[in-house]
């Protein structure tokens, strides 16, 4: 079980993204000049993808003081991502997790509401799991709990 110290903490930083918008660009970026920074940064690159987010990404989410979540266009159509992102907020609750979301390419009310591009890719996510609408539910307030929170937006790079 994870303890609510920060000192306890493995990380300093997680980092939530949809690999294939923002791996190569925004996200390596932005984790280098964390590591720059000597900031422990959690960041996971693997490229297969299961159907629910393995226990040692759950325990890097519970060990990081800080969860940085790179809302892009795709984001929403991952149910990993969305998976994680209930975790984060979880983790915000439950150890006080500082959580920051930065919107890439995308419009914070947009991903906070589930509208413009960032709602149709939801809507392919939501194709998929429309038996189960607990789980919807869940992601819909997750997503507009999470882009409601002040974060950095315009990264139109």
């Amino acid at each position: 079980m994870a303890s609510s110290s920060r000192n306890d903490k493995k990380y300093d930083v997680f980092v939530s993204f949809k690999g294939e918008d923002t791996r190569d660009n925004f996200t390596s970026h932005l984790c280098s000049a964390l590591c720059r920074q000597n900031i422990q940064t959690f960041i996971d690159d693997q490229l297969n993808r299961g159907d629910e987010i393995s226990e040692s990404l759950v325990n890097a989410i519970e060990a990081s003081a800080i969860s940085v979540i790179v809302f892009s266009e795709g984001y929403a159509s991952s149910r990993w991502c969305l998976d994680e992102l209930v975790k984060i907020l979880e983790c915000k609750k439950q150890y006080a997790q500082i959580v920051i979301p930065v919107f890439y390419r995308v419009d914070p009310s947009d991903a906070r509401n589930q509208t413009g591009p960032f709602g149709i890719s939801f809507s392919k996510l939501e194709e998929r799991f429309k038996e189960n609408s607990e789980k919807l539910q869940t992601w819909r307030k997750a997503l507009k709990e999470a882009a409601s929170l002040s974060g950095f937006h315009s990264f139109n790079i």
